[in-house]
């Protein structure tokens, strides 16, 4: 997964698109889906600059962490995510025939730990994530586990399955997100095995680290990027093609958790201009939306 900490929602550095969007470098200029979605944007109202800000945009949260902290349906799929990670697991160590140990690897935020109430808190509130903000909510050391982690990973850990903790929370992090992990009875909480971010949010390389000691039988996480390198994509077209390419994995090798908070997914969304103001990310969000219209509408 991405963490919350690549959400970089500064809008002190806004581009401001005015009435047309331009494309990035990377992008199919000539693709009828682009053009067609930048018709779209141009031609949707504009909040206000001046009266649409980050705590207007914040609301747009409300229904996601609601669903996520209040539905009986995100921790019956989460459930089913880890019942899934298990069955997966045995069937592996059945059929495992390798010299080497077998492991599991697992993103932390929204995969095994819950920070809705992180992004619960930014609701109401003229601000969005802040690197500071971020730290002080690692180190408090309060998220909660998500249903079915502790379980399914102190099983893995029984069968004598080597437990990975790759994620993109930092280096200053540690010592509160293993006590995080620790306090909540996740195993094998060692600095060798919780795999911060030290350069690069890439996780491949340290996906190749544990591959080098390890088997590695699945794979879990709540964004693409906690998977392959075949999903560090630029546009939401070039995700869905990869997303094609390996689906035979999903539910096999990789398990998703379900984040409908944020992601990778979103910066494709603002064509990668994370800067943008709060009005323009309301803008592109509702472009990408396909809504229905009733006859003579």
């Amino acid at each position: 997964m991405q963490t919350l900490k690549l959400r970089s929602f500064v809008v002190s550095t806004a581009l401001v698109l005015g009435s047309c969007m331009v494309l990035p470098s990377w992008a199919d200029e000539t693709s009828s889906d682009t053009k067609a979605l930048n018709t779209q944007i141009a031609q949707s109202p504009m909040p206000h600059e001046a009266s649409y800000d980050t705590k207007d945009l914040n609301e747009q949260l409300v229904m996601a962490n609601l669903w996520v902290q209040a539905s009986g349906e995100y921790k019956a799929l989460a459930y089913q995510a880890f019942n899934l990670a298990k069955m997966q697991l045995d069937n592996y160590l059945a059929h495992h025939k390798g010299k080497k140990r077998v492991a599991v690897i697992v993103d932390a935020d929204e995969t095994i730990l819950d920070n809705s109430a992180y992004e619960s808190w930014l609701i109401g509130k003229n601000q969005s994530y802040s690197s500071k903000t971020w730290g002080q909510w690692m180190n408090a050391a309060q998220a909660k586990a998500i249903p079915g982690a502790v379980d399914f990973l102190q099983y893995a850990a029984e069968k004598g399955v080597g437990v990975f903790y790759i994620t993109n929370r930092k280096e200053s992090g540690r010592e509160g997100t293993m006590k995080n992990l620790r306090e909540l009875g996740f195993p094998q909480v060692t600095n060798s095995h919780v795999l911060l971010r030290s350069t690069t949010s890439n996780k491949e390389p340290r996906r190749l680290e544990v591959e080098k000691h390890y088997d590695v039988a699945l794979l879990m996480g709540d964004n693409l990027n906690d998977f392959s390198k075949d999903f560090k994509t630029k546009t939401l077209k070039q995700t869905y093609a990869a997303v094609e390419k390996d689906k035979h994995l999903f539910g096999t090798k990789f398990i998703m958790l379900p984040n409908p908070t944020y992601g990778d997914w979103e910066g494709k969304v603002y064509n990668n201009n994370w800067g943008a103001s709060a009005a323009e990310k309301d803008k592109m969000r509702k472009a990408h939306l396909h809504a229905w219209h009733p006859k003579g509408e």
